[in-house]
This record gives structure tokens, sequence and C-alpha cells, in this order.
């Protein structure tokens, strides 16, 4: 019987160890076995936006608004209020109650409802969240895992969009960008003109976060165990040109444009004395959230883009060369042949026919007889060095992208005397609108070229001022020979071909070029039409350039550029850039 007794308590010590260990090892299960608790740290991102682009009179003319998309888990919903959910969220957000209906409708789970929610609508929409969740709209379930899931709604940054809220204004110089994705985010990239330019500068520095303690609503507790990081926008671009002014200029060429029927009117005018860019407009417009198809051969700033034989208005760049190496006096006379003249193989005619000119009233009426004659005394290495320096076949150094360098004979060829003729009014080399008016502007700013500016300054998010790096001016020519073309360029509208330019009171000089189109390899009957000059008063000194493309109302500079012109220079009086010295 002990013997028995005994084997009964050893079995029932090794159930009761075996069921010890059986215990043990449960309670290490449930010790060890991953848990799905929920944190109680939360963090947020706020990422950092594209600078802006603000015109020299204060307006933003490009923009940056966020956008954030609406989810709700459709399993957190009361069934009982779902249709109060509906209501209350078309609300808020301005959705129709049926396309909300209809999406939820769509999938059991988490839903977006809207991919573009704007700033004024998220926060409305992060209001109505809390209230939702006070209010026990959306419920708690379990998943299989045993995890308790309560999401309901929630507001989310999904990305940027670009606004330009004066629409096709100052295009294409603001130039437009494109969507890139970043990690689910929907960022904006440079594509042309200033957005390209500065894309790094205007482009986020930083994105914001903060990480901290949440209360029960899965709200951030702000404490001193909490930490921020705060975000650093892209830079603002404050731009040389007023809005106001841009847009008056725009309608001139826009009216141009139509009366004349040409392909585009466009025109730059600067500051002479700092190089500031106060107008860069073109008849050739887009809307940079809406390009269409049409639109395409508007993308370009033809005033840096458009590369063109430029005629007569290249003859005061010659004769600035000349006078600098006193190669020719301005009273030397000049035979201009009763207006027919032959230089080796070719016949140069004018327009209107001269037996002799005076050196300088060869540009005051625009002789090519006189020109080709005359450039002769050129040799090949100075003339080729003398368009370099006026800044041909370079670059403006113009703060925009993609600018064309255009072209300009080789020695070799300028020591031909029919190529070193025809450069000298205008043909056998190309360049743009930007490089005219620079080399002109040493006219009016003794003899110192200056590079073009469209942007004035750099802000940061706290409006801090970053200057930007002026370049420095060149001295090109002597300012006694600055001094001499600008006499010779006012001659020119007060007597010669400019005279539609005049205005009373104001010291106007320039010059007209009218050139033919060379259309695979031969020249048309189609031209351009330029005028260039200055316009100034007692304190202010403006440098202004026209080109009309392919007028075909008519095809002189004196009709077609001109009138541009003088409407701009009225303009600049009517908005008091100038004052004319008119004795009342």
């Amino acid at each position: 019987m002990n013997q028995n007794r005994s084997k009964k308590i050893i079995l029932l010590f090794i159930l009761l160890l075996l069921g010890f260990f059986i215990f043990l090892g449960t309670m290490l299960y449930s010790a060890m076995k991953p848990r799905h608790l929920p944190s109680t740290y939360t963090s947020n991102s706020i990422k950092a936006k594209r600078g802006s682009i603000i015109s020299a009179d204060g307006f933003h003319v490009a923009t940056t608004r966020k956008l954030y998309k609406a989810v709700v888990n459709t399993k957190n919903i009361d069934p009982k209020k779902r249709e109060l959910f509906i209501q209350l969220f078309s609300i808020y957000s301005g959705i129709d109650q049926k396309t909300i209906r209809k999406t939820i409708r769509k999938k059991r789970g988490s839903v977006v409802l809207s991919y573009r929610v704007g700033p004024k609508h998220a926060q409305y929409l992060k209001s109505l969240a809390f209230e939702l969740r006070r209010h026990k709209v959306f419920l708690e379930y379990i998943t299989k895992s045993g995890r308790v899931i309560l999401h309901g709604l929630n507001i989310i940054e999904s990305g940027e969009t670009r606004e330009y809220p004066y629409g096709k204004v100052l295009t294409p110089i603001i130039g437009y960008p494109q969507k890139l994705e970043e990690d689910g985010y929907t960022k904006s990239a440079g594509i042309k003109g200033l957005e390209k330019f500065y894309d790094e500068e205007l482009s986020s520095r930083q994105n914001g976060k903060s990480y901290g303690h949440r209360d029960v609503n899965n709200y951030m507790i702000l404490n001193n165990q909490s930490f921020t990081t705060m975000q650093r926008d892209g830079l603002d671009i404050q731009i040389n040109i007023p809005l106001t002014l841009q847009a008056r200029i725009e309608k001139v060429t826009d009216k141009y444009k139509e009366l004349l029927k040409a392909k585009e009117v466009f025109t730059v005018l600067m500051e002479s004395k700092t190089g500031k860019v106060l107008t860069i407009a073109s008849s050739n417009r887009f809307l940079p959230k809406s390009i269409k198809k049409s639109d395409y051969s508007s993308l370009n700033t033809s005033a840096i883009e458009y590369s063109f034989e430029a005629g007569s208005v290249l003859k005061p760049i010659i004769f600035a060369l000349l006078l600098e190496k006193k190669l020719i006096n301005p009273y030397d006379l000049i035979n201009c042949h009763n207006g027919r003249y032959k230089l080796g193989r070719k016949t140069i005619t004018d327009e209107h026919k001269y037996d002799w000119l005076s050196a300088e009233n060869v540009i005051v009426h625009s002789s090519n007889i006189g020109m080709a004659q005359i450039s002769q005394k050129l040799g090949a290495v100075e003339y080729y060095q003398g368009l370099i320096d006026f800044g041909f076949a370079t670059k403006s150094g113009i703060d925009l992208a993609y600018e064309k360098k255009g072209k300009i004979p080789s020695i070799a060829q300028l020591e031909d005397e029919i190529f070193k003729a025809t450069a000298s009014y205008g043909y056998g080399m190309t360049v743009n609108l930007m490089q005219i008016l620079k080399a002109y502007n040493t006219f009016n700013n003794s003899g110192r070229a200056q590079t073009p500016m469209v942007t004035n300054r750099l802000l940061d998010e706290h409006g801090t001022e970053i200057k930007l790096e002026t370049p420095q001016s060149v001295q090109v020519l002597s300012s006694a020979t600055a001094k001499r073309m600008q006499k010779i360029l006012i001659k020119t509208v007060n007597e010669g071909t400019g005279f539609k330019a005049k205005t009373e009171g104001l010291i106007i000089g320039g010059k007209t070029g009218t050139a033919h189109i060379a259309h695979k390899g031969r020249y048309v009957n189609r031209y351009n039409t330029s005028f260039v000059g200055f316009a100034n008063d007692d304190l202010h000194r403006y440098t202004i350039g026209v080109s009309v493309v392919e007028p075909t109302a008519n095809h002189f500079a004196s009709q077609t550029a001109v009138p541009v012109f003088k409407e701009i220079v009225d303009i600049l009086v009517d908005e008091n850039y100038l004052e004319p010295d008119i004795i009342q």
C-alpha cells in the first residue's frame, strides 16, 4: 500500500510539474509574443513649398498651392451615421454628395475621397474629422489578428501645384513647370523661363517635422518632450518688371500684331544705367496651367531665343567701330552712286537714291551703299573682334534659360569685301533682340555695356533679402564715341528713318532695320523689321528694342516697329517713368 501510495504521489508531482512548465511556457510565450499595442507617440511632417515669383510692384505672379488628399476608412463609419458623414463631408469639401456616395460604395476599407483638396478646405476637413470622432460617427473594429482599428477621416498632404493668378501676363518670361513625383508627393520643377533659370533657388530647401506624445485622438501634445524642425520653403524671386507696366506694353504688342498681320511682335525695355529689364513683352503668350498644342510656338522667349538677320540696325554698330578706331570722320563725304553700286560680283542698292552723303548721314538715311564702302576700312580681325566686344555670338548674360548665341562671319570670311559689306548692313550674321539692345545701350551709357537682369533680389520665408551679384559693366567704347553715336541716332529720329519715334520734350534716338528672311538658302519676299533706340529725360535713360516678325500689312520698319516704340514711350510718360521737358 505504501508503495502504491508513493507512486501516486510521484505521478501527482510529475503532473503538477508538467502543469507548472506548461503555465510557465504560456506565460513566456505571452511575454515574448509581439503585441500590436498602439504607440503613445506620433509624428507630423510638413512639406516645404516652392518659392514665389513677385513683380516689382508686389504682385505674386507665380505661387505654390499645397494639395491634400482626403482618406476615409469605410469600415470605421457607423452604418447608422453614413448619410450624416456624406452630407457633412460634402458641405466641408464642396464635393457633390452623389460623387462621395459612389466613391464609398466602390470599395470597403481605405478610400480616397479626393486627391485635390486645397489648403482652405483641408483645414475645414481636419476640424470635421475631429468632430466626427467626438460624436462617434466612427467606430472601432477588430481585425482577425486582434488589432483594434480606428482611422476614420484623415487629411494628408499629397503634393503642390503651381498657380499663375494673372493668366497670360508675363509669359513666356515666367515660363512653366512640370510635375515630379517624389516618394508619392507631387512637386514642381521649372522647364522654361524664370521657373527654369532659378529652379534651384525656388525649390524647397527643408521639410518640417514634429515628434512627440499623442492624446487619445492622435493629436500631438506639445511640451518639453516634443521637438520640431522648421520647414524652409524655396526662396521667393522679386523681378525688376512691374506687372502694371508689363500688362500695358503687352496690349501694345497684341494691337500691332493684329494691325500689321504679323506672326509676332516682341519688345524689351531696359534701364540704361543699371541694366534692369523693366519689360520683356510679346504678343505670343500662353496659360502656364493649360498649355495646348497651339501654344507650342509661344513657349519661347523670342527676345533671346529667336535669331534673325537684323538688317540696318547693325549699321550703327559698325559705324561706332570705325569711329573708335579713328578710321572715319562723321563729316567725310561718301559717294552713294545714285542708289546703285557694284562691288565685285554683287550689286548693292539703296531704297532712296543719293549722290553724296556725309558719313554720319549714311546712318541717318540708312544707305547700304555708303556702309558697304566705309566698312572696308576695318581689317578682318578688327571687324570680328569688334562684333565680339559688342556681345554678338555670345550670350547677353540675361538671367533666362535657353538664350541663343547667334553667329557672325569668321575672320576668314571677313577678309572678303562682299562679306564685310553685307555684314555691315545686317546680313550674313544672326542675332537676337537682347544682344542688339545690349549693344545699343552702350551708346546711351557712356560706352559701357550692362548685363540685362530680369531679377532684382531673392527673399527667404522671413522676408530677409538675399542680394544677387550684380554683373560688372564693361567699357566697350570710349565715352566720346558713345556720345557721338548718341547724337547720330538722335539725328536719325529727327531727320531720318526713325522720325515717327519723335516725342516732344524727350531725347529720342534710334535706328530702323528691315531685313529679308532667308528660307532654304534663298531670300524670299518676307521680312523682319526692328527699331532699337533710347528715350531719355533729364533724370532717366531707357533703351528700347522692338521686333516685328513677318508683318504682311507693311514691311518697312518705319511703319511697323517704330509706331510700337512710340507707344511704349507714351506709356512711359503716362506712367511717370519719363517727364517731357515741355514749357507750357
